[in-house]
């Protein structure tokens, strides 16, 4: 019988086969996502220096979430991550999905971002 591999270790796969074309840079940062069963995060990194410059998650006190895993806490982390980025003058950023499909949460995070001044 042929066992089926985890649907984490399929993404894993995808992210870093997009990982080898992707790459922040000091100009355009890289936006990545990662989502868990609980609860969102976002981060712009500069890969060249390896550096974190801005993050945001669902976690934050700031937001006063009750549930972390749904669209509308997403919504709320990309706007968050886009106010957060527009202070660090950041407006240009490469998107990174982390192997996860652009769809439901990921998606809903993606839009806010944009909507709030964030490019890509």
């Amino acid at each position: 019988m042929i066992k089926k591999e985890s649907r984490n270790v399929t993404r894993l796969a995808r992210h870093n086969r997009v990982r080898n074309k992707v790459s922040g840079t000091a100009d355009c940062p890289r936006l990545n996502v990662f989502r868990s069963n609980s609860n969102i995060f976002a981060q712009i990194i500069d890969d060249t220096k390896g550096v974190t410059l801005v993050s945001a998650s669902s976690i934050d006190k700031e937001l006063k979430l009750e549930n972390g895993s749904n669209i509308e806490a997403a919504t709320k982390v990309g706007e968050l991550l886009a106010k957060r980025a527009k202070k660090l003058k950041i407006t240009k950023v490469t998107f990174d999905r982390g192997g996860y499909l652009y769809h439901g949460r990921v998606k809903a995070l993606a839009e806010a971002a944009r909507a709030n001044g964030l490019e890509f």
